[in-house]
C-alpha cells in the first residue's frame, strides 16, 4: 500500500519503564501507515551517563548515540505518514536540550508508582528515582502543556487495560489520527521495531498478542520502595487528572 498526499504525523509516547509502553508500541506498529521506533535515545542515554544496563556494549554499538542526531530524525518523516516513537523519560538527561519535543505530536502513557516500583524491582536489584522517570514525565508534560496551551493526551496504563479499544479510539482522536482495528492485536514473536535488546527484556511482550488484562490493584513493596512511591505518586496524580 502507497501513502501518498498525506500529512506525516511523528507521535511521541513518553513513558517510565515497566509500563504497557512495549505492548502500545506493538499497537501502532501493526498499522499498515505506521512505522514504529524503539526508545530512540537509549543509546544516547547509556554512552552520556556511563550506566551499564544488559547489553550495554550492543546497544550503543548498533544505534545513534549523538542525541542531535537523534533528535533530528525524531522531527524528519517516516516512510510511512504515522511516525510512533516510544520514549522513556529518564533517557532525557540535563545534557540533552529537550526544544525539539514540543515540534513533535506528544502523548503520555502513565501507570501507578507502586505498580512501576512492584515490577522494577523484580528486574533490578537497585531503584532510584531517576530511574523510573516520573519526574523527567511531569517536567516534559509541562513543556509541552505551555507549548499547547493545554494539557496533551495521557493515558493510563489500568485505564487503558479495561478498554483497550475505547482507549485507543480517544488516543487517535487526540493525536488526529484515525482509529484501527488493526492497533487490538498483533502477531506473537519479535517486532521489525524491536530495539536490540528486545531479546533480554521482550519474553512477555512476544508472548502477546493484545493488551493483557487489568493487573491485581494491591501490590506489596517494602519500605525503601514505599518511599520511593510516595516522593513519586505526586508526580503520576499530576498527569492523572488529564487521562482521556
Amino acid at each position: 500500500m502507497t501513502h501518498t498526499n498525506i500529512a506525516h504525523t511523528n507521535i511521541a509516547m513518553w513513558s517510565g519503564p515497566r509500563n504497557i509502553s512495549t505492548a502500545m508500541m506493538y499497537s501502532f506498529a501493526n498499522r499498515d501507515d505506521c512505522v514504529a521506533w524503539d526508545e530512540p535515545f537509549y543509546g544516547a542515554y547509556l554512552r552520556e551517563t556511563g550506566l551499564v544496563h544488559p547489553m550495554t556494549k550492543e546497544i550503543i554499538s548498533a544505534m545513534e548515540c549523538d542525541w542531535r542526531k537523534v533528535a533530528d530524525t525524531c522531527l524528519a518523516p517516516a516512510s510511512k505518514p504515522v511516525f510512533y516513537q516510544k520514549h522513556m523519560t529518564h533517557h532525557m538527561v540535563p545534557q540533552f536540550d529537550r526544544s525539539f519535543i514540543t515540534t513533535l505530536t506528544n502523548a503520555f502513557l502513565i501507570r501507578s508508582p507502586e505498580k512501576v516500583l512492584a515490577s522494577y524491582a523484580k528486574k533490578h536489584d537497585e531503584v532510584t528515582l531517576h530511574a523510573i522517570g516520573f519526574v523527567e514525565q511531569a517536567e516534559i508534560f509541562d513543556r509541552v502543556a505551555d507549548q499547547l496551551g493545554h494539557a496533551p493526551p495521557v493515558v493510563d496504563a489500568e485505564t487503558h487495560l479495561k478498554d483497550p479499544q475505547v482507549s485507543l479510539q480517544k488516543l487517535c482522536r487526540a493525536l488526529g489520527i484515525p482509529f484501527h482495528e488493526a492497533m487490538l492485536h498483533w502477531p506473537q514473536g519479535p517486532k521489525p521495531c524491536d530495539g536490540v535488546w528486545a531479546p533480554h527484556w521482550y519474553n512477555a511482550a512476544w508472548e502477546s498478542t493484545g493488551f493483557a488484562a487489568p493487573l491485581p490493584k494491591t501490590v506489596e513493596l517494602d519500605d525503601t520502595l514505599k518511599r520511593l512511591a510516595d516522593i513519586a505518586r505526586p508526580y503520576y496524580e499530576k498527569l492523572k487528572v488529564f487521562t482521556l
